[in-house]
């Protein structure tokens, strides 16, 4: 792994990002839906309080006087299955658009290693995805600012999106490197991470081990816990895993274009 390289082909890629239009659409159609969903969320909380100051049972009915029960953990929800639509926006031009331009070819007969050029682009990918999560902290910023959340569900829930968007992106860069067109890119992934989001909704019509290692699949059943405030080293394990998994099978994929 040569570390110079890596930061050469990271500064290009990163370049190429906020060069287009790519980075600033997503992030600004990834903020307004977001806020979309907050405003909803706190607004919903805000009339159902006010409610409440007459009718204490229904606040106990639907217990909608703990804000983190129903604003952050809702919104980490929201915002899941947000990620889910706009990450393989941000991956799929990763490798299909080298191959459309044949830049591939070329980039691969430099002395770099496969896996510096894998890891560049993850990193530049992330860096693009971490930006545009940062951007939502200040709907908790506000929260915190107006109400009383707890705050560490808060921050265990924002490194499990992370580590969700991690894991979206590897696969993303997988699905990128199958391909020329992005298209089909961006469609691969959003097939395969949506197979991987809805496998815990099938846990309840399967019994026994099968139903347990749907669940362990389950890419979004690993944030339920850290949105709750829970740090479980399960769940960072198998989210490490499933990004080393995907950045592996990306560089078979290029290991077996360089056979060709």
């Amino acid at each position: 792994m040569n570390f110079r390289s890596i930061g050469i082909i990271f500064q290009k890629e990163l370049k190429g990002y906020f060069n287009s239009l790519i980075a600033y659409v997503v992030i600004t159609m990834f903020l307004l839906i977001t806020g979309y969903f907050f405003y909803n969320l706190l607004a919903t909380f805000s009339v159902v309080s006010f409610q409440a100051q007459s009718n204490p049972m229904l606040a106990k009915q639907y217990q909608l006087l703990n804000i983190n029960e129903t604003v952050v953990r809702p919104l980490f929800g929201n915002i899941s299955i947000i990620m889910l639509l706009m990450t393989p926006l941000l991956t799929m031009r990763l490798f299909s658009e080298e191959k459309k331009t044949g830049t591939i070819e070329l980039l691969l007969t430099y002395p770099v290693n496969d896996i510096d050029v894998v890891i560049s682009k993850f990193l530049a990918c992330f860096v693009v995805f971490l930006t545009m999560i940062l951007l939502t902290a200040t709907f908790p910023i506000l929260l915190i600012v107006l109400g009383e959340p707890e705050v560490m569900p808060i921050l265990t829930g924002y490194l499990g999106l992370i580590l969700m968007g991690a894991a979206f992106i590897s696969l993303g860069i997988f699905t990128s490197s199958l391909t020329e067109n992005q298209i089909i890119a961006a469609s691969i992934s959003f097939g395969l991470l949506f197979l991987f989001y809805m496998m815990s909704y099938s846990v309840s019509f399967v019994s026994g081990g099968f139903g347990r290692i749907l669940s362990y699949l389950s890419i979004n059943e690993h944030i339920a816990s850290m949105a709750k405030g829970v740090l479980d080293t399960e769940d960072i394990i198998y989210y490490f895993c499933f990004i080393v998994l995907f950045l592996f099978l990306t560089l078979r994929v290029l290991e077996s274009k360089r056979w060709r």
